[in-house]
């Protein structure tokens, strides 16, 4: 094989292991349920 063909396949794998991992991250972000914003009474406070 040629060493650009190497690259080419190289890199494609990790193109492809980089979106299923991403993929995965954002399934299992999105399985903790709906998100819940912070009280805005708190951060009135905090930004004092």
């Amino acid at each position: 094989m040629e060493k650009g063909k190497i690259v080419a396949i190289i890199t494609g794998a990790i193109s492809l292991l980089l979106a299923i991992g991403y993929l995965i991250l954002v399934q299992l972000l999105d399985l903790r349920g709906e998100m819940i914003p912070a009280p805005t009474s708190i951060l009135w406070y905090l930004s004092m």
